[in-house]
């Protein structure tokens, strides 16, 4: 089992911006925001649930393991995307992946496989807006490598983040690729803020429904 990542330099300005990452206000905009969506996108939730299971072998969610504020452990929920293979370790998704079923091409490609995710965040493991969890053992690899790469667990990990919305997402063939997107995260550690959460989650919206880096 890969080793859990732990933060160790909390000193540097990501522990003067803690107070609204922990707040009341940053936890109601997470319940608010994921209870009204589960509402509003409830007939679409039970739609691609049933494609889901009517178009390929297995279960409806994928859970996963992944590390969450301070290191912690909790499954994350995703609609299933690809089919069920036997265990290859945990393999980056590719452009043109034949793992993934037609229906799981066109639900990653509008990120509408992460909705289930809301829930997540209802269960307060995940945050509407943060760094977005990576698989333990990439955690545990670009742990090694990246210099504090762990600083990104004093924040909860997001539905979304600012990696996302500026084009740090999928794959990172390159080691350059997973630093960019830890630049990102921790620069939204260091300027967190209300109004930073409601210009990601519109600047979310519109790469859901725009985006040309989902595959």
């Amino acid at each position: 089992m890969p080793t859990i990542v732990r933060p160790r330099g909390l000193g540097y300005s990501a522990r003067s911006r803690r107070n609204y990452l922990e707040s009341r206000q940053k936890r109601a905009l997470d319940v608010t925001a994921a209870l009204s969506a589960i509402i509003m996108l409830l007939p679409l939730l039970i739609v691609v649930a049933v494609l889901v299971r009517a178009t390929s072998k297995g279960p409806v969610l994928f859970r996963q393991k992944r590390c969450g504020l301070n290191g912690q452990p909790f499954w994350i929920y995703k609609f299933r995307s690809m089919h069920v293979v036997p265990d290859e370790g945990v393999v980056q998704a590719t452009r043109a992946d034949p793992r993934v079923t037609p229906v799981g091409r066109f639900i990653r490609r509008s990120s509408i496989d992460e909705l289930p995710q809301l829930f997540n965040v209802l269960q307060g493991h995940m945050s509407l807006i943060g760094p977005r969890p990576h698989a333990m053992e990439h955690d545990a690899y670009y742990g090694e490598r990246i210099p504090r790469y762990a600083d990104r667990f004093v924040a909860r990990p997001g539905l979304s983040g600012l990696a996302q919305v500026r084009g740090a997402r999928g794959g990172t063939p390159q080691l350059s690729d997973m630093e960019r997107r830890i630049d990102l995260d921790l620069d939204y550690i260091r300027n967190a803020s209300l109004a930073a959460d409601l210009r990601i989650i519109a600047e979310t919206v519109r790469e859901m429904m725009f985006s040309s880096t989902a595959y």
